[in-house]
């Protein structure tokens, strides 16, 4: 039997002529044609047309929801435009299957401002997609709030997304192996996850949250390891913060129900989805592949075990699978 509901994915990716142009700019190449572990991705990332929506259909995902690839130099913001009006085209040419999370120039908040509203009210984007870092800077500094101030007005979600620190890499994984495996252990296999949630934990010392109380944040990766480890932070945050005077209005528990989404993207196993359904309010909960770094396949295939699990009913796994995101970004399967 097929799996019996549509399924929108909200991190999947491609990756723009503009920003390979970007990079040549600066003397460098970027990522998907120099990382061996990457560059098997490229033809899929670039690639929004025939291949992409027969991979779709062939895997029950009704819709993707298009974000440009991770990058690990601030782009500018000509170039987050030519990315954002390719991506405006190709949604255009799928409205069915296509929704689109804004690029940004978030080194320049003023530009990150106007694009976000550009997007949104033009190019009729149902959020926006950043780097966890913006060159190694986190968001709690007040020098990018302006953006997240513009995103709360717009009532549109922020996906913080994990991206390359060139900073933290040789100091936290470089190893007695071979180097492309202190770059997996940098990235996706580890160091990216524990970086990007505790990216969130910033936010909430900063009082972050206190200033944007109706922020909408969305985290991939079940939640980038924050679900494990909540109540101990939790416990933490409540009794030894106060002593060195941080006591947000909010604590983090009511932080993380009320401003943060949490999706699957690339984690298809049982295990911690059973701690995520522990953790999250239903609704909170969203389908994401990461695609093309993760297959669709194996996103149906997750699914499915899911179905059969007996951890969730028929309305959490059609809530899940495209009723959660329906109402976060206002879109319609």
């Amino acid at each position: 039997m097929t799996f019996p509901y549509p399924v929108i994915a909200l991190e999947e990716h491609f990756w723009a002529e503009a920003a390979t142009d970007f990079y040549s700019s600066k003397s460098k190449q970027d990522p998907y044609s120099t990382t061996v572990l990457l560059r098997r991705c490229r033809d899929e990332l670039i690639d929004l047309g025939e291949a992409r929506l027969t991979s779709m259909k062939h895997n029950g995902i009704a819709i993707q929801v298009l974000s440009h690839a991770a990058s690990f130099l601030a782009l500018d913001a000509p170039t987050c435009q030519k990315i954002n009006d390719e991506l405006a085209r190709a949604a255009a040419a799928n409205l069915k299957h296509f929704a689109g999370f804004a690029t940004i120039p978030m080194q320049d908040p003023e530009a990150a401002c106007a694009e976000l509203r550009r997007c949104v009210k033009e190019l009729k984007f149902v959020g926006a997609l950043i780097d966890n870092t913006c060159e190694g800077r986190f968001y709690d500094d007040p020098f990018f709030w302006p953006f997240f101030e513009t995103a709360q007005e717009l009532d549109v979600p922020v996906y913080l997304h994990p991206s390359y620190n060139e900073q933290t890499k040789p100091l936290l994984y470089g190893g007695n192996y071979p180097d492309p495996v202190a770059q997996t252990l940098s990235m996706h296999a580890w160091g990216w996850h524990v970086e990007n949630g505790g990216h969130i934990l910033r936010l909430f010392a900063s009082s972050f949250f206190d200033k944007f109380p109706r922020l909408k944040l969305i985290l991939g990766h079940m939640g980038e390891l924050l679900p494990y480890q909540l109540d101990r932070i939790i416990r933490i945050t409540e009794h030894q913060w106060p002593l060195a005077g941080v006591k947000p209005d909010r604590g983090l528990r009511q932080v993380w129900n009320e401003n943060i989404w949490v999706t699957t993207s690339g984690m298809f196993a049982l295990a911690p989805m059973a701690t995520l359904l522990r953790q999250c309010k239903p609704e909170r909960i969203l389908m994401s592949i990461d695609y093309p770094f993760a297959r669709n396949e194996w996103g149906l295939q997750f699914l499915e075990e899911l179905r059969n699990s007996g951890m969730v009913d028929d309305s959490m796994l059609k809530d899940i699978a495209y009723g959660n995101a329906e109402r976060l970004l206002k879109i319609r399967v």
